[in-house]
């Protein structure tokens, strides 16, 4: 050996047959097998072992790496240890690599080969060495120690630990796997072993950093797989232990019911309702069969799975017959039908230009219906959702008092359910139907909340796509509802909520318009209610008419209906009796006989000493109440100045504001009488008694001052007021005629009640254009602007011994 180690030079020049290495790279201290097949290889070291017959020791060969035909310009020096066969049986030589060597020109030599001169590179390793290479080999051997023992290589871990060359420990990175050819060709052509030892730690630093992302990386999806087979596994597991104690306990009904996770998936869930569905699900699989949360997951389950979340109904958009749809089933009101019109040409052009959604909100509509009773609002709900093409629900809401009836309760309370908003569209079945809120006016507020400010967020254009209910916890979208909340009393809703509704009024119908809806609609359904055909008994247009004229007096066409219902009754029961025969016509002569006296007789029709105005100090005015339009009687007296307090008395349970207009009144005729040339002086030491009748009534407004002043006027000059006329307007202290509401229902009371002229403020004028034609036709109005015209259009001429009829109070 001694000799074998003089035979290596530290500069010495070689003569080496060339080994060449395709795309394999072989450091120092290796040992490598190498197939004898391969041409180059076997000439190498035939070559080898000629040449060293001939000199001491081992025969040597230069191991070359050669990447893509090119070589290196740095080999190894190699050893043939023994020649043999491998593994697998073909003929093989293990060559040990001693050295570096820098590539000269080549040479000649025995054999085949290709010889080339090399010089033997020397390393030069300082001694001692510094603490900085101490270090770095330290770190060398505990990075390749972390890598070998995640490989499990237990006994190459005490090799590299036993390395203490600084050189060999460089080199025994070539045993790494994970070095490419160009990293390993860097290691060989650098020269300084502490410099190589750098390399080699930077290398296997780098190598395990990528090591530990790709072991995150693949716990991560490993971790993600167990956990699903994982989870897949119990679930197989729970299902067969609620198998087994279904089984137990005689249940299989639930067997079905049970299965709300596949019922949820198949379900056409917008996506978070599904996510909270799930979760529901999953607490409802980990819960018992015992605890009450159970039921109250399934109850929630089923009311969202019941729910329309995809279901929407086509709109038609046939204008012209929508708009038959709604002439042909309600008579009048043509403002709502104009509306509906208008919506339903806007939904047809927007869905023809691709704006059925825009900014995540439909094109919904939120329409209010304010008016008598007995319009038809209720009706013309069910008429809009039919011209429409819509499902059509109602909601009551009349004495609705707790908030949750809306919003619904929250889930923490026992009975919770949803609140009616979400019960009205699972019961339409479709997410677009016409609601119906019915008397909106009459919801109330306590203790629980006020419902009125719950259904801001249902009835707001802006919001409502976003409605979450307390019940539910999920968003539903209500902005395609058509909603219709119906109302007799505007001022009974909250401003806030009469803000996000559009305001339809319906102010009630002429005679005209009563008779053609008898007709058409009211006698063809009480008809079939009485058993009657429709040519058994007919009722003619002339008893229509007496019968709303004079039997009924109201806005609507209810108490008519029943008038109708109430003749075709007594007609049936005097045919059961034999007392009449069939077919039969009804007049307007045999009314009375039928059904009574009428209970309406207009003033103009009755004897002139019976009617209220007979004497002077009554006078007819017009008021709007609760249940439309009506005519309202002033009556003033004067108190004996011996019995009587002076003062103003007033009696009719009336409001401040018409208590207001009263003293208002008094005071424009003290500082005026003698311009009118009234005997104001009894004014001064009399007291006056201003008395509305129907004291029960509560009465307030400040449309009552010209009808009060007139009273009075009538009372101090004696003249009579006109029978005929009727007044309304608020009245100033100069005497000014003020605006005041309701012209059109005032008007309609004026006709119903056969008064042929009326008197209005002259700044109201323009409100003439709601009026029916009809009605205009048959009245003669009087647009005025101070009260002074009032007198002179409602007062009788004076006749003599006219003062001593003034009505004196005892």
């Amino acid at each position: 050996m001694a000799a074998e180690s003089a035979g290596f030079g530290a500069s010495a020049p070689l003569a080496l047959p060339v080994l060449p290495l395709d795309d394999e790279v072989v450091l120092p201290g290796m040992v490598v097998p190498l197939d004898l097949n391969d041409k180059d290889v076997r000439a190498a070291v035939e070559a080898a072992q000629v040449a060293a017959r001939s000199e001491p020791g081992k025969p040597r060969v230069l191991l070359v790496p050669r990447i893509d035909g090119v070589y290196a310009t740095t080999g190894v020096l190699g050893t043939v240890e023994q020649v043999g066969r491998l593994a697998d049986g073909d003929p093989g030589a293990l060559i040990r690599a001693r050295g570096r060597v820098r590539i000269g020109a080549g040479t000649t030599g025995p054999g085949g080969a290709l010889w080339v001169e090399g010089t033997r590179l020397a390393e030069n390793v300082p001694d001692p060495l510094p603490g900085s290479v101490t270090e770095l080999m330290k770190e060398y051997k505990a990075l390749a120690t972390s890598w070998l023992r995640k490989r499990g290589a237990w006994q190459v871990v005490d090799r590299v630990q036993a390395i203490e060359d600084v050189s060999a420990l460089a080199d025994n990175s070539g045993y790494s796997p994970f070095l490419t050819t160009e990293q390993k060709i860097e290691l060989l052509e650098t020269g300084d072993p502490v410099a190589r030892l750098k390399l080699a730690t930077q290398q296997l630093r780098d190598h395990l950093a990528e090591q530990d992302v790709a072991e995150t990386i693949a716990k991560d999806v490993q971790e993600g797989v167990d956990k699903q087979q994982r989870e897949f596994l119990l679930r197989r597991q729970l299902e067969a232990v609620r198998k087994e104690l279904r089984d137990l306990n005689g249940d299989k009904e639930g067997e079905e019911s049970d299965d709300y996770r596949s019922r949820v998936e198949a379900a056409d869930l917008p996506e978070k309702v599904r996510e909270a569905a799930l979760k529901e699900v999953d607490k409802l699989e980990r819960s018992s069969d015992q605890s009450p949360e159970g039921s109250w997951i399934r109850t929630w389950l089923d009311t969202v799975l019941e729910l329309p979340w995809s279901e929407r109904t086509e709109d038609a958009y046939d204008i012209q017959g929508a708009k038959d749809i709604l002439d042909a089933e309600h008579s009048g009101l043509e403002d709502v039908k104009e509306r509906i019109t208008e919506y339903l040409a806007v939904r047809k052009r927007r869905g023809e230009r691709g704006l059925g959604v825009v900014g995540g909100r439909r094109g919904g509509a939120v329409l209010a219906l304010v008016g008598p009773p007995g319009v038809g609002k209720t009706s013309l709900g069910e008429s809009v959702a039919h011209a429409m093409g819509r499902k059509f629900v109602r909601v009551a809401l009349g004495g609705v008092r707790d908030e949750a009836e809306i919003r619904g309760h929250r889930r923490t309370y026992v009975g919770a359910l949803p609140g009616r908003i979400v019960r009205a569209i699972k019961e339409a079945g479709s997410m677009n139907p016409v609601v119906l809120l019915d008397e909106i006016d009459k919801v109330g507020s306590d203790f629980r909340g006020d419902p009125a400010a719950a259904l801001l967020e249902v009835l707001d254009p802006a919001q409502n796509h976003t409605f979450r209910d307390h019940y539910l916890e999920v968003e539903l979208d209500l902005s395609d509802v058509v909603f219709l909340a119906t109302a007799n009393v505007l001022e009974a809703i909250p401003e806030a909520l009469l803000d996000r509704m559009e305001l339809v009024r319906l102010d009630g119908y002429t005679e005209d318009e009563k008779v053609v809806i008898a007709r058409d609609h009211l006698l063809p359904r009480q008809l079939e209610r009485a058993g009657l055909d429709k040519d058994e008994v007919t009722i003619d247009e002339s008893a229509l008419r007496k019968l709303a004229g004079e039997y009924t007096r109201e806005a609507g066409v209810r108490n008519l209906e029943r008038s109708v219902a109430r003749l075709l009754r007594k007609v049936a029961a005097q045919h059961e009796l034999g007392e009449r025969k069939l077919p039969f016509t009804v007049t307007d002569a045999e009314l009375r006989d039928l059904i009574g006296r009428p209970h309406h007789v207009p003033e103009s029709a009755q004897d002139p000493a019976e009617r209220r105005t007979a004497v002077p100090g009554v006078a007819t005015g017009l008021a709007v109440t609760g249940a439309g339009g009506d005519v309202l009687f002033v009556e003033a007296s004067l108190a004996d100045p011996e019995t009587g307090a002076a003062g103003l008395t007033l009696t009719g349970q009336l409001g401040d504001v018409m208590k207001e207009s009263a003293q208002i009144a008094l005071s424009f005729l003290r500082s005026h009488g003698a311009e009118l040339e009234l005997p104001v002086g009894d004014l001064k030491d009399r007291g006056v008694h201003i008395h509305f009748p129907a004291g029960a009534v509560p009465k307030d407004g400040p449309s009552a001052g010209v009808t009060m002043t007139t009273a009075l006027a009538s009372l101090l000059s004696g003249r009579l007021v006109r029978t005929d006329v009727a007044m309304t307007g608020e009245v100033s202290l100069t005497g000014r005629v003020l605006p005041i509401g309701g012209v059109k229902q005032k008007l309609l009371a004026a006709h119903r009640a056969g008064v042929t002229t009326v008197v209005i403020p002259k700044r109201n004028e323009a409100d003439l254009d709601d009026v029916p034609a009809e009605v205009l036709e048959k009245l003669d109005v009087h647009a005025v602007t101070d009260v002074r015209q009032v007198l002179e259009l409602a007062l009788a001429p004076a006749v003599s011994g006219a003062a001593s009829e003034v009505p004196v109070a005892a």
